[in-house]
This record gives C-alpha cells, sequence and structure tokens, in this order.
C-alpha cells in the first residue's frame, strides 16, 4: 500500500464518519422540535380548558376577583409566549399553574362549586392535561439531554461546530413549592 491508499482510506473513514454524525444529529434536532410540539401541544389544551372553568366557577365565585382575573391574566401571557424559549414559557407556564392552584383552593370554601359537575369535570380534565405535559416535559428533555451530549462530546462536537448544531433549553416548570423543603415535626 502506497501513502496515496492509506490517506484516501482514512479520508473515507472520516467522511463517513462525518456522515453519520451530522445525520445523528439531524435526528436529534428533529425529535427535540417533537418532543417540543407535544408540549405545546398539551399546554394549548390546558389554556383551552380555562376559560369554560372560569364561567363555572365565576356563578359560585362572587368575591374572590382577584383570583379569577390571576388566572385570566397568566392565560393571556401563555397565549401570547409564541414562539418564546423554553425557559420564558416555563416561566409564563408556572404562573398559570400558580394562578390555577389558588383558584382550586378558593374553590374549596364553595361547597356547592366542589359538587357542581361542570367543575368535576373540568378539573377531572385539568389534572388530565397537566399528566400530559409532565408525560411531554420528560420526553422533551430526554431529546434535549441526547442532542446536547452529542453536541458536547468529543468526536462529535467537531461535527456539531461545523454545521452550527447548539445545545437546546430544558423545559423546566418554576414551581416553588415543588422544591421546598417539607417541614416535619413530631
Amino acid at each position: 500500500m502506497d501513502f496515496l491508499q492509506i490517506f484516501l482510506a482514512v479520508s473515507g473513514v472520516i467522511v463517513f464518519f462525518g456522515i453519520l454524525t451530522y445525520n445523528k444529529l439531524v435526528k436529534l434536532r428533529q425529535l427535540v422540535r417533537e418532543g417540543w410540539s407535544g408540549i405545546d401541544v398539551q399546554l394549548k389544551r390546558r389554556a383551552d380548558l380555562i376559560p369554560n372553568l372560569l364561567e363555572t366557577v365565576k356563578g359560585y365565585v362572587t368575591h374572590e376577583r382577584e383570583t379569577l382575573q390571576a388566572v385570566t391574566e397568566a392565560r393571556a401571557a401563555v397565549q401570547s409566549a409564541g414562539d418564546a424559549s423554553p425557559q420564558e414559557r416555563g416561566k409564563l407556564e408556572s404562573m398559570l399553574s400558580g394562578a390555577l392552584g389558588r383558584l382550586f383552593a378558593v374553590a374549596e370554601d364553595y361547597p356547592d362549586l366542589k359538587a357542581d359537575s361542570s367543575f368535576i369535570e373540568f378539573q377531572e380534565a385539568l389534572q388530565q392535561v397537566e399528566d400530559e405535559i409532565q408525560l411531554s416535559r420528560r420526553y422533551y428533555n430526554g431529546t434535549v439531554r441526547n442532542l446536547n451530549v452529542t453536541v458536547e462530546s468529543f468526536p462529535s462536537n467537531i461535527v456539531a461546530n461545523m454545521f452550527n448544531f447548539t445545545q437546546e433549553e430544558y423545559f423546566e416548570l418554576e414551581n416553588e413549592l415543588d422544591r421546598a423543603v417539607p417541614d416535619v415535626s413530631f
């Protein structure tokens, strides 16, 4: 074997590796986009449930205008987010989750509302959507992790840098209550 054959063989292996790595990065980027789309669908489903829920609650809750207003404003902020980054979207969704939590806490003071079949149906539908959001978030964050590891790892980071593949943001809902250390006393 002469030098030219060795050079061509090594060049061929490098090109083949580059093509495989590029295709892997493209696949991972598409999975991240698919994951984000799944989250977006679930968040839209939740936002679409809220007006009907508020109409049901308004009939019973006459002195809780601040709570109803907070839910309405948080929903409007979420809907206007459009193409916001996952981090920005997470903050807005956390505000909405907090406002909904306060709404359900207020509903506890109204036995007739808690017994209303429409309210119960909306509450169950909202819980189902929340579960779907969690599943979608896990899928999305898993695909982001896979892409980010590939973008950062050697030697795939060389191909990623050549073709401008960048790391993606995780989607986290900011809920201080989830991170709080529980107070346990005996």
